[in-house]
């Protein structure tokens, strides 16, 4: 049995994937959150690159699409098996790389095989119906491949916020080129390349293209790509899709938001705070599904205060692959400073900071905000750091005015041991996911993903999604014999 890992740097060591691993021009380190210590060095791309990647993927799109759909199928069960194969190496590198702790890398490498296992599915469903027609003429709408998809993701959970468009993509039969956040470069994107290679996906059908702004602009303006699936933040989303308009080219943004978690006055505090600190303090809160906004019903809110001051004094801050803490660092200092000057802005503003607010290096303690209203910085904006912001409400209609008081919620839940109240209150919240008695970040493979306004163009993918996400309508008649016409 060889020694060598399956991650073996020296492949992409200072390179792209690109019709296998090529050399490129520029290269970056790839840094440990926790530890400073550089893990790898990729190559880093330039727009260039894009175009040779993009007309490549598309030279070999048609390929790929008319091989047969159990052929299709077996790249994808081979994928599943090697990185159930590879379940511990390949965890604990995405811990390392995130900054996360292990059991958060973990839970990244468990949904890479379901969203395998799902891909593997799709080329075997039905993929299109056929249309009521004229006597002697058969007519159909079926589901073709876009052709390539460029996918621009980002650092937090890099492994699955690029799988979970890699696969069904190219179940669909697309190609597609990757653009990773260079801070996670292989795990979003060396890492799945380094798989899909082993598992026998055709050459040039996959690229991995790590690089900076301006390489997702040629990304997103190259006229091979068809589609560009960005996830990440607001701003950058706006400026792709005003690119993707310009080009005529079909864009799924997914831009997170803020998320709200409602505790009503009839919930258990024990089960409402555990609740609340883990869909705002997981993975540090850099979730596109955190519970950014907590809104506690004031009769319950002092219990549930004390309840998260508590947590938050005693919940372990460190090296998150050492398995004895609960947070680790966030990505970088830039991210570390964001979090920072919102939370002092916040206060100034009027909030009362009762835990954290402190860090040290990339370590920022769990934090607990109150009396956050409409106006502040932690109120108005996605966090996106370990920080509880607590509001309290008086009515049922009042939490979902505050709740609502946004341009766009990816994610919302509702806590409460009345089920048809939780959900009557559910059903009036503009989120794209809702979750009763249960914190805002779920999700599972098989789901539709997506939110409204801010958080996104609408356009879910996921589950019952994807065939609608990465293909288009095609109609198709077909007549025995040319017919007659009067000229």
């Amino acid at each position: 049995m060889s020694s060598t890992p399956f991650l073996d740097h020296a492949l992409w060591r200072e390179s792209l994937f690109s019709h296998g691993w090529r050399t490129a021009s520029q290269a970056a380190d790839i840094v440990e959150p926790a530890t400073g210590q550089v893990l790898a060095r990729t190559g880093r791309a330039v727009p260039a690159d894009v175009a040779t990647a993009a007309s490549a993927a598309a030279a070999a799109q048609p390929a790929w699409a008319a091989l047969g759909p159990r052929e299709r199928a077996a790249v994808f069960h081979r994928a599943a098996a090697l990185f159930q194969q590879h379940f511990d190496e390949l965890a604990l590198y995405v811990t390392r790389e995130t900054g996360a702790i292990l059991p958060k890398g973990q839970h990244e490498l468990r949904e890479a095989i379901a969203f395998c296992h799902v891909a593997a599915a799709m080329p075997m469903q039905a993929q299109g119906q056929v249309l009521p027609s004229t006597p002697g003429r058969l007519s159909m709408a079926r589901r073709v491949p876009l052709g390539v998809v460029g996918v621009i993701s980002p650092f937090n959970f890099p492994l699955i916020l690029t799988l979970r468009v890699v696969a069904p993509a190219l179940a669909a039969g697309n190609a597609v080129v990757i653009k990773p956040d260079p801070r996670t470069a292989v795990s979003g994107g060396c890492l799945i390349a380094r798989v899909f290679e082993q598992a026998g996906l055709p050459d040039g059908v996959l690229h991995v293209l790590p690089g900076g702004a301006d390489v997702g602009e040629a990304l997103v303006t190259d006229p091979n790509v068809a589609m560009v699936s960005f996830t990440g933040s607001a701003g950058v989303g706006r400026r792709i899709g005003e690119l993707a308009g310009q080009h005529l080219k079909k864009v799924s943004l997914e831009l997170g938001g803020s998320n709200s978690l409602i505790v009503l006055d009839d919930a258990d505090p024990e089960l409402a705070a555990s609740n609340v600190a883990w869909g705002a303090w997981l993975h540090q809160g850099q979730i596109c599904m955190a519970s950014n906004r907590v809104l506690v019903h004031e009769a319950i809110a002092p219990a549930i205060t004390e309840r998260l001051v508590a947590k938050a004094a005693h919940l372990p801050v460190g090296d998150g692959a050492t398995g004895q803490v609960a947070l680790g660092p966030l990505i970088d200092e830039r991210q570390r400073d964001r979090v920072h000057a919102t939370v002092m802005a916040s206060v100034k503003a009027g909030a009362q900071l009762l835990a954290g607010g402190t860090y040290d290096r990339l370590f920022y303690r769990p934090t607990v905000l109150t009396g956050v209203k409409p106006g502040m910085p932690s109120f108005d904006h996605e966090t996106f750091g370990p920080v509880v912001n607590l509001a309290t409400f008086a009515t049922d209609d009042e939490a979902v005015a505050i709740a609502n008081q946004s341009r766009g919620g990816l994610a919302a839940a509702v806590i409460s041991r009345s089920v048809g109240r939780a959900l009557a209150i559910g059903n009036r919240l503009k989120a794209g996911m809702v979750h009763i008695n249960d914190q805002t970040v779920n999700d599972d493979a098989v789901n539709p993903f997506g939110g409204p306004g801010i958080a996104g163009n609408g356009n879910s993918h996921g589950g019952p999604g994807d065939w609608e996400c990465f293909t288009t309508w095609q109609w198709v008649t077909v007549k025995d014999t040319p017919p007659r016409f009067p000229f």
